[in-house]
């Protein structure tokens, strides 16, 4: 097992951050994996990680250190995950995207457009009598909802998930590109429909989080069987500050909306990194969207790379140190990688379904028999209906998916609720002490007063 890749980028000084402190920096790189990093009161910390970028790295030395051995384990059938964190103007989507994503010189093109390259270079280069094919996603999770940016009309999207594919994105479009021109023509496409806005801090500022799909598929004709290796890049929208931004109206409920995702990743890492050895712990994967996307690519199923963007100007310490510290924890994730394959389903018999819709619905519901009472079934069905879920009746995998699905909604719920109670318990038991204290100061001061009045005797 492997820990996680994660290193930092600070980006060029802005116009905003010259004209406030000038040339001033708050970081001093010691050498090529660690630096240190004042905050507002000048106190240092130390990181240290698998590679520091500082202002003037290249992008082709981002791309050959933290991408390039994804981008070949993808063609080798092993999935693998980018991430792009930070906050708000901190050089992600530049990082991803470049200036441009189809006109701007090759020594500044973005990750996106040296994966393309990577993928079909690699294929070119393969030995191997096999037939790939690579085909295109893209989505972004805009207000909680995750929406087709190659098709609109697609703008709420389940998520499922598959004992052989893992977390799937159900019904979202996927193109099949043939070379890098045709990559690049869709992804314009796609980042044209993404939701952006303008801030103080940013002048086109991601309103949501985008994820880039590449699906690369391999045609074993001799044994017959199929591989496939799947690679996503992971552009999040920034965390912000209002004070900063100046999000009002639509913007700042966008930034809600954000900043809450963004937390729900942090307790997923915080989760993941914090259990002792050994001890089952609760992961919230399905309190967000994004944390129930990316949960193969955290779980440790999938080769991931974290780039934490970060501004290295005093200005922006306090959030640049913030970014910094979820790189650190996230650096604590251990992975275990394996080759993504599946039988041909002709010769798969498990695969073989009924036709008759109704006669597999009594199948499914007679196998959940078994195992639940008839009781258990029928409210199975009735939560299913309450939390919106679609699923395929033709399978039990799906079902079982689901059911799943709501325990755990059920179980995070449980957890949020026992954290109010306790909350509450405590602001009870403060009320209450005051409430003695109060009762007992009265009590003193009454009795007080009756020992200082004469005493008169009724004759």
């Amino acid at each position: 097992m492997s820990n996680m890749k994660v290193c930092a980028l600070f980006r060029p000084l802005n116009s905003k951050e010259l004209s406030e402190f000038r040339d001033a920096v708050s970081v001093q790189g010691i050498t090529s994996e660690s630096f240190v990093i004042k905050d507002e009161k000048e106190q240092e910390f130390d990181f240290t990680f698998d590679r520091v970028f500082y202002q003037g790295s290249e992008q082709a030395d981002i791309y050959e250190f933290l991408a390039l051995p994804i981008v070949q384990g993808a063609v080798d059938a092993i999935n693998g995950t980018i991430i792009n964190y930070g906050q708000t103007g901190a050089g992600k989507t530049y990082s991803m995207e470049g200036p441009s994503i189809l006109d701007c010189e090759s020594k500044n093109k973005g990750l996106l457009q040296r994966v393309v390259d990577g993928l079909f270079m690699a294929i070119m280069n393969s030995e191997k009598p096999i037939k790939y094919t690579i085909k295109l996603s893209m989505v972004e999770i805009y207000m909680e909802k995750v929406r087709d940016l190659l098709d609109l009309s697609k703008d709420n999207i389940q998520i499922k998930e598959s004992k052989v594919h893992g977390i799937i994105l159900s019904g979202a479009t996927e193109v099949a590109i043939s070379d890098s021109a045709e990559a690049l023509q869709n992804l314009s496409s796609g980042i044209a429909n993404r939701a952006v806005g303008e801030t103080q801090m940013n002048m086109s500022s991601s309103r949501s989080h985008c994820l880039y799909i590449f699906t690369v598929h391999q045609e074993l004709t001799k044994d017959k069987r199929t591989k496939f290796g799947k690679l996503i890049l992971v552009d999040l929208a920034g965390s912000e500050k209002v004070d900063k931004t100046g999000a009002e109206g639509k913007i700042l409920e966008e930034a809600k909306t954000i900043n809450q995702s963004l937390t729900a990743l942090g307790k997923v890492i915080n989760a993941m990194t914090s259990s002792a050895p050994g001890k089952p712990t609760h992961i919230p994967y399905r309190d967000s969207k994004l944390t129930r996307i990316l949960q193969d690519s955290l779980g440790g199923y999938s080769q991931t790379a974290l780039l934490c963007c970060c501004s290295p100007s005093p200005y922006n310490a306090s959030e640049s140190l913030s970014t910094l510290r979820f790189g650190a924890r996230a650096k604590h994730i251990k992975a275990s990688v394996h080759v993504s394959c599946k039988e041909d389903l002709d010769n798969n018999k498990e695969a073989t379904v009924s036709t008759n819709g109704d006669e597999s619905r009594e199948r499914i519901l007679a196998k959940l028999r078994v195992r639940m009472t008839a009781e258990d079934v029928q409210l199975l069905e009735e939560l299913f209906v309450l939390e919106g879920i679609f699923y395929d009746p033709n399978s039990v995998e799906e079902i079982e998916a689901a059911y799943e699905d709501i325990t755990s909604r059920t179980i995070s719920s449980l957890y949020k609720t026992v954290e109010e109670l306790s909350t509450v318990a405590e602001k009870l038991k403060r009320e209450n002490a005051a409430l003695k204290a109060s009762l007992k100061a009265s009590e003193e001061s009454y009795l007080h007063q009756l020992e200082r009045r004469p005493l008169c005797l009724i004759l």
